[in-house]
């Protein structure tokens, strides 16, 4: 469950507890952006639909409620057959864990408690909610001292839907009210007496009524009376004691009729002028019934023996001057009596007292609450006692293995030699293993995590076969195999990561030797007729030009057919060859560093040669490849600085790379020379030649000749020049 969504908007992020019928998770509201408490239904009550009704119905009813005092109630939802309620989420601890931890509480405190949980009771009363389930579990308190009530609702559809089973009686059996306890009707002073149950458990640090099993801790509730707060807490007032005895009567007639009259009580019953009041006394209306049915003392043989002898005598004789003498020794035989009764007072006294003394001799002693200690300390502090143990294994979702649940015998004294029972857990019943193949992973998890398994128990394989990713394939433990404690079971979920898949690796630049051998290395083929070449500018002869249909890392499955395009070399049009470049200093005189960079139709700026120590005007070869549609660039830099560029043209290797001999290209500046359509002005010439156009005269450039020609002579015309009178100056070379 954690991780999961619920309604598209719940994400769950942690367990934080759980009971009998639900468990509560911590969330976030991705909405809101809050964190909120998701409280989820057991999986066993999911097919109850009369349940379910009854849980949605009162589950909204109690989002009715808006108390500072009442956990509020956000959303109900149900997702697939995952019904759940969405509710404030509160940081502190619950009532229980307090008691269990301070008990018995402060006079104070305890009162505050109470008081706030009875003003969230009269809030709930007055909007028709009973909430049935008051105890210290269901009672939340937050870092800041607000007392929440929690799970108005629920516990109504519990205890009307439910009351057979016994997981739900055993969870609140010590906090029944008498018509609780009936199955009769319950109502707003039902609640009353739970809140007392939990003011004495507060204050006393015991529960009123201990059995054996729920069936007596229940008749407990309808006929014993309960022990007196102040003779197990004599620090309690007589006023709050008196709160404690009138809430929880038996006779909802002699209990608070409401809430709120409770509430007024708790609010002035520390005030000092109540601290000292006298006990309440409650009299039953049949004590003033002169007709009722009285216990009366029997009456003894003799006991008017006096009165029937005096009617019977005959009347006396008058009376003569001469009375007869009174008879001598009467009072010897009442005296005598009196002695034998006194000796038998003295006898009775004796006894009791040795009766007495006996009792409480040194031979008692006090049995403590042993509930929720392991079993092995248990039995450990009763026979340091002198008392024997039995013990009697029972299952439970609740409470650890190896723990004490319940014993007969609690906060009493009896005799040495004397046994007390003890329940002890055996753990939760075990469980089957569902069968999780053929599930999505995020499903399987859903069930193991709704087992009480824990999410860092569920491990997960992967495994590559020729099914959906995700699914479930394998498990361990097997469907159906049995397990006791979720919280220990480890769980392995082989799980399909489909086919297996690699990288198409990049083969373009490699030779085809080496692209074949990275094709078979990753299990993958080459088509039939799966290479082909052609001519290429920028890869040589024997390089992978391209890869066809997949490009490099695209995701492919082994055994992939792959094709290749493989470089013939360069084109047959392709014009190589090889250019003389002067390179001078960048200064004369001065010594520099030299790089030439190349651009052709096989390169793209690249350092063809860095030379270092260059003093003077020098010669240096670059073997260059043009094509008719790209020119080679010689760019010749000194110290960083462009000195010269050189273009070669594809008609430079038309007219002069064909021969194989190097190229020396040159410059030229026609003075005044005019352009080709008559006008005016200047240009440059190829080296060693003279300006062509129109009428001018122009002066030939200085630079070197090219390749195969003579200096040409002044007034030579280079074929390239138009008629018209031109008179140049030969270049000069190098």
């Amino acid at each position: 469950m954690i991780g999961r969504q619920l309604g598209g908007r719940y994400e769950i992020l942690e367990r934080v507890g759980g009971g009998g019928m639900a468990i509560v998770y911590k969330g976030l509201d991705i909405l809101l952006h809050r964190h909120v408490a998701v409280k989820i239904l057991r999986q066993q009550y999911v097919h109850d639909e009369e349940f379910i009704q009854r849980f949605r119905r009162e589950a909204q009813a109690a989002a009715s409620l808006s108390h500072p005092n009442v956990v509020s109630i956000y959303d109900v939802g149900q997702e697939d057959d995952v019904h759940y309620i969405v509710m404030e989420y509160i940081e502190g601890t619950t009532l229980n864990d307090r008691i269990k931890e301070k008990a018995p509480l402060q006079v104070e405190e305890a009162v505050h408690i109470a008081g706030q949980i009875c003003d969230a009771l009269d809030h709930a009363h007055h909007n028709q909610i009973i909430h049935r389930d008051i105890k210290p579990h269901n009672i939340l308190i937050g870092k800041n001292g607000r007392v929440k009530v929690t799970d108005f609702g629920i516990a109504r559809a519990v205890t009307s839907s439910t009351i057979t089973q016994t997981g739900s009686v055993v969870g609140s059996v010590h906090y029944f009210s008498p018509e609780h306890a009936k199955g009769t009707t319950t109502g707003e002073q039902s609640d009353l007496y739970s809140l007392g149950i939990v003011m004495y458990q507060m204050l006393t640090g015991r529960l009123p009524f201990l059995g054996e099993s729920p069936i007596s801790v229940a008749l407990k509730h309808l006929q014993e009376d309960v022990e007196e707060p102040r003779k197990v807490n004599p620090l309690i007032p007589q006023s709050v004691e008196n709160i404690i005895l009138r809430a929880m009567r038996k006779s909802t007639a002699e209990r608070y009729r409401s809430a709120k009259e409770m509430l007024g009580d708790l609010e002035s019953c520390l005030q000092p002028h109540r601290r000292g009041e006298p006990k309440v006394s409650f009299f039953d209306d049949d004590d003033m019934d002169e007709e009722r049915t009285r216990v009366m003392p029997a009456i003894r043989p003799g006991q008017y023996e006096i009165s029937a002898v005096e009617d019977d005598e005959p009347p006396k004789p008058a009376a003569s001057e001469n009375p007869p003498e009174k008879k001598k020794g009467g009072w010897v035989k009442p005296v005598m009596w009196l002695l034998v009764l006194a000796v038998m007072v003295g006898g009775m006294w004796y006894l009791v007292r040795y009766v007495q003394a006996v009792t409480t001799a040194p031979e008692d002693v006090m049995v403590p609450d042993l509930r929720g200690r392991p079993v092995a300390e248990a039995r450990q502090t009763l026979e340091s006692l002198g008392l024997g143990v039995d013990i009697e294994p029972q299952s439970s979702t609740e409470v650890p293995k190896e723990t004490v649940i319940l014993q007969d015998k609690a906060n009493m004294k009896i005799r040495k030699d004397s046994r007390v029972k003890l329940t002890v857990s055996t753990g939760p019943p075990p469980q089957k293993m569902p069968d999780l193949k053929k599930l999505k992973l995020a499903d399987a998890k859903t069930k193991l995590l709704q087992l009480g398994i824990k999410a860092e128990n569920i491990k997960t394989d992967d495994m590559v076969m020729d099914e959906e990713p995700g699914l479930v394939l394998t498990q361990t433990p097997a469907a159906n195999a049995e397990f006791t404690d979720p919280a220990a079971t480890q769980v392995t979920l082989g799980v399909s990561k489909g086919p297996e898949t690699i990288p198409m690796p990049n083969l373009i630049g490699l030779s085809e030797n080496e692209a074949k051998n990275k094709i078979l290395v990753n299990k993958l083929k080459i088509a039939k007729d799966g290479v082909s070449y052609q001519p290429n500018y920028k890869l040589s002869q024997g390089k992978v030009i391209s890869q066809f249909p997949y490009q490099p890392d695209e995701v492919v499955a082994p055994g992939t057919e792959i094709s290749l395009t493989v470089s013939s070399g360069l084109p047959k049009e392709a014009g190589q060859m090889a250019v003389n470049v002067p390179v001078r200093p960048a200064k004369e005189g001065a010594v520099s560093t030299v790089k030439i960079i190349l651009t052709d139709a096989s390169r793209e700026s690249v350092e063809y040669q860095t030379l270092t120590g260059v003093d003077k005007l020098q010669t240096f070869q670059v073997n260059v490849v043009v094509s008719p549609e790209q020119n080679a660039s010689i760019q010749i830099k000194a110290d960083n600085t462009v000195i010269d560029v050189i273009t070669v043209t594809y008609e430079d290797f038309k007219n002069h790379g064909k021969s194989g001999k190097p190229f020396t290209p040159g410059t030229g500046t026609g003075a005044g020379t005019a352009e080709p359509g008559g006008a005016a002005g200047s240009t440059t010439a190829p080296s060693g030649t003279t300006g062509t156009g129109g009428n001018g005269t122009g002066t030939g450039g200085t630079g070197a000749a090219k390749p195969g020609t003579e200096t040409p002579a002044a007034g030579t015309q280079e074929p390239a020049g138009t008629s018209g009178n031109t008179t140049g100056t030969g270049g000069q070379n190098p």
